[in-house]
């Protein structure tokens, strides 16, 4: 699931990913206020998105809540199936899994808050999970498409910079969010996703090894 000509990119962009995610931890750790950088872009808490566009937010949002996201688990699941990737249905499930398991063990650790206390925000477990989805379809589109280096770390990241934009300006624009916390949560998708698709081919691999002869029992003549 992880293409060998994918893993020389797509390591020290998980790495620069993790890097991010524990600065922005570090930073924000323990605030209930937006930062500076959350200022540049909206003036955060403020449900700011009015029709049409709402009903764009709200969709998007509800793909990233408990019901939404696990209709689209098990569409991805499905479709995997039926294209005969049983190791992609695989990592979706485990993929989603590892990432939701991280952003929510990250939110208690952080402990920064929106909207008063117990509202833990950092990082946005919806941008992390849509980020996660894209780059898991990507990873398979570059598989079956058999691309290179180049086409195929293109159509990774491009998948992912679109999915993470979109959900996070969701999460942004209706108040649930600080920009910082859709950013550390694209980058949380980033991170684990390409670890996940290489534990699991190296587990896969390792478990679909046969050996390649075996030692006669029979005495030598």
């Amino acid at each position: 699931m992880l293409p060998p000509a994918l893993r020389g990119w797509l390591g020290p962009v998980a790495a620069l990913a993790t890097l991010v995610v524990g600065v922005l931890g570090v930073r924000y750790a323990g605030h209930g206020e937006p930062g500076r950088v959350d200022r540049w872009f909206v003036r955060p808490t403020a449900d700011s998105v009015r029709p049409p566009w709402r009903y764009v937010a709200l969709t998007l949002d509800f793909l990233g809540e408990p019901a939404g996201s696990v209709l689209v688990v098990v569409a991805c699941v499905a479709g995997c199936l039926l294209l005969r990737r049983p190791r992609a249905a695989v990592l979706v499930v485990a993929g989603v899994g590892v990432t939701v398991g991280v952003t929510t063990l990250l939110k208690h650790l952080v402990g920064r808050t929106i909207h008063g206390p117990g509202n833990l925000s950092y990082p946005s477990g919806h941008t992390a999970f849509f980020t996660a989805l894209a780059l898991m379809a990507a990873l398979l589109a570059t598989d079956r498409l058999g691309l290179g280096r180049t086409a195929g770390t293109s159509l990774v990241l491009i998948a992912a910079l679109v999915a993470g934009a979109a959900m996070g300006w969701a999460e942004v624009a209706l108040g649930a969010h600080y920009p910082t916390d859709a950013l550390g949560g694209w980058c949380t998708a980033l991170a684990v996703v390409p670890a996940t698709a290489w534990l699991l081919d190296r587990t896969a691999d390792r478990l679909t090894e046969r050996p390649t002869g075996r030692r006669s029992d029979r005495p030598t003549v």
